[in-house]
């Protein structure tokens, strides 16, 4: 019997382009050098009969409302870019929350056949004493944050302390770090095993150089998630970062959507 083997697609929705080193690293090479911010939702499509035709999202992104308060340059709807990849908002049966900040939580209720995913340490974190002070409630919209609490009462939030499995071959693994619950998911495809980071790095640069983006819950649990990652990829290469403009260079697009990112794909040299 074959192993379950994925397609994973990034969708490209949104962009920063007002950032440099100084604005994004704790220790900065250069304060000046530009350092743009991508947005992404991520989409793995089962590939083989052992996959199951599952389908799954990572992260569910922020709306134009949200994009114009922040000063985000709003490219489209992540739930809308779904259509480039033939998939339809009711196709998704899971959605993986790596973690509960603003621009990764959003959208919940144009997904009606989800069971979201999260960790018990993200939960907690965002619905506890520390959002009592206004630093560290500030990457959090206390909507979203409802919403969430809302979908719990409904029986569509699925809890997860450490490591689980979403699909045959698809895992959650905690690392905390950036946010106190930040997970990452590791995926099975035909070039190997893959993991999405999300803000586990926002930027090869960040995991690479051990070079920290500036907000985090734990430094300490921000390296060691880092290292966790390279123990589960089959290489630097199977890393995917969460915001970072060079995804979207080095890994083949869809041909009728420069948007939107072929991450199964080898990427280029």
């Amino acid at each position: 019997m074959s192993a379950p083997l994925y397609e994973i697609f990034a969708l490209r929705y949104a962009h920063l382009a007002e950032r440099n080193q100084g604005s994004n690293l704790i220790f900065p090479d250069d304060h000046e050098a530009p350092m743009p911010l991508d947005f992404f939702v991520w989409v793995i499509k089962g590939a083989n009969e052992e996959a199951g035709g599952r389908v799954i999202m990572l992260d569910t992104g922020f709306d134009a409302e949200s994009a114009a308060r922040r000063n985000r340059s709003w490219i489209r709807s992540p739930i809308a870019a779904l259509s480039s990849i033939g998939v339809k908002p009711e196709d998704v049966q899971d959605v993986v929350l790596s973690h509960l900040h603003w621009d990764h939580a959003g959208h919940w209720h144009e997904l009606p056949n989800a069971k979201f995913h999260v960790q018990d340490a993200e939960m907690e974190y965002a619905t506890g004493r520390c959002m009592c002070h206004g630093p560290m409630r500030l990457p959090f919209d206390v909507e979203q944050v409802c919403t969430a609490v809302r979908f719990v009462y409904a029986e569509r939030v699925k809890f997860h302390n450490g490591t689980g499995e979403i699909a045959p071959g698809v895992h959650v693994h905690k690392v905390g770090g950036h946010s106190k619950g930040q997970q990452i998911l590791t995926v099975p495809t035909a070039r190997g095993n893959v993991v999405l980071a999300s803000d586990a790095a926002h930027f090869w640069h960040n995991i690479r150089r051990r070079s920290p983006f500036v907000l985090l819950h734990s430094l300490q649990d921000m390296i060691e998630g880092w290292v966790l990652c390279e123990e589960l990829a089959d290489s630097p290469d199977h890393i995917i970062p969460g915001h970072d403009p060079e995804v979207t260079r080095r890994f083949p697009k869809l041909p009728t959507d420069e948007n939107t990112v072929l991450l199964h794909m080898n990427p280029s040299a």
